[in-house]
């Protein structure tokens, strides 16, 4: 099962021309810069835009083809917008019971109550919606946006509008939707941190047009995309916590290239985390050291090596089939020689913990 989304839509100075298939579960972030066409995608998805060439098929049920275009009003969707949208004159119960009062009983797969629960605002439900902070509003308004219970749910920068500390308050929210519930998310961003915590699969758009569309750990280590250029360049990978280490406040997390070692959390063993490793904090060995003061050491393949200006590289590695990524000078690069296949070690100084 999928999500099938074909769009063109032409305007004076800007033509939106993409042809998608998105998986029907996780998180989905639409990534650009700012005019690239982003919000432009969800609204078409939505039915907000109309593309008479447009198609839009989501798991079993076409909502636009040649022959047919299902309003926005008749779609089985959520939109959840840069500003939350509540109604001022009623208090939060009210807010969230008239988003759930649209939808039959047979067809509600989430509760009010679960709603509540998942956005932390059990405390809220008896304010009146002007009463609330801006990262109040913004959850009350994503707990009515699952109210509806809706096949699929369209988040166009539901954090742009906060400051740093509510950004964090709510991500966490987003955190546990995308654990908790099975309905896919489509989520617009330009936050390469809100795509690194949240997003499974990832869509890069530029000037209207798909770049890229994959898996987002793939898509991150891709050399040939500008991401794995930046200087915030980063793979990102999941682990399993393995074992507390009480005596030295140490977390051991295992993952397919062996295992690493961060601040101790209270994750539960077994659960899956995300990591993100920066490619600056990974240097390269051809020994496995054994006198040095950085934990987290284990063989690698060099896979890829491009060079980024007239001092230095970034290469791409393999831990048992997970990318790794290692900025390094080019004279050390020619020192180590390295090149694809070569066997060494990869010793991370910093790992951090996501989820």
């Amino acid at each position: 099962m999928s999500i099938e989304a074909r769009f063109r839509i032409d305007r004076k100075d800007f033509v939106l021309d993409v042809d998608l298939t998105l998986p029907d579960k996780g998180v989905s972030v639409i990534f650009g810069p700012s005019g690239c066409g982003k919000t432009t995608l969800l609204r078409s998805i939505s039915g907000l835009e109309h593309s008479p060439e447009g198609y839009l098929r989501v798991g079993d049920s076409v909502w636009q083809d040649s022959q047919q275009f299902v309003p926005t009003h008749k779609r089985p969707l959520a939109y959840v917008f840069q500003e939350a949208s509540l109604f001022a004159h009623l208090d939060v119960q009210a807010n969230l019971e008239y988003g759930m009062k649209r939808v039959p009983k047979a067809d509600r797969k989430v509760s009010l109550e679960t709603a509540v629960e998942l956005l932390g605002i059990g405390a809220l439900l008896k304010r009146k919606a002007n009463q609330l902070s801006g990262g109040e509003r913004q959850r009350v308004s994503i707990a009515r946006a699952l109210a509806v219970s809706p096949q699929l749910l369209l988040m166009d920068e539901p954090l742009a509008s906060l400051n740093l500390e509510r950004k964090q308050e709510i991500m966490q929210y987003l955190q546990s939707l995308h654990n908790e519930l099975d309905i896919p998310i489509i989520y617009v961003s330009h936050s390469l941190g809100e795509v690194a915590r949240l997003a499974d699969h990832m869509v890069l758009l530029d000037d209207g047009r798909v770049t890229a569309s994959g898996n987002v750990t793939e898509l991150f280590s891709r050399l040939d995309l500008p991401i794995a250029q930046s200087h915030k360049a980063a793979a990102f990978i999941q682990a399993t916590v393995a074992e507390h280490d009480e005596a030295f406040g140490l977390t051991y997390l295992d993952f397919a290239g062996g295992r690493l070692s961060v601040l101790q959390s209270n994750l539960a063993i077994g659960s899956t985390v995300k990591l993100r490793i920066v490619a600056r904090d990974v240097s390269l060995t051809l020994k496995h050291q054994t006198e040095t003061s950085i934990l987290n050491i284990f063989p690698v393949i060099v896979d890829e090596i491009i060079s980024e200006n007239h001092s230095q590289v970034m290469v791409k590695l393999m831990a048992n089939g997970v990318p790794i990524l290692s900025r390094l000078s080019l004279k050390s690069a020619t020192v180590m020689d390295l090149k694809p296949g070569k066997q060494v070690y990869a010793q991370v100084k910093t790992v951090a913990l996501l989820s």
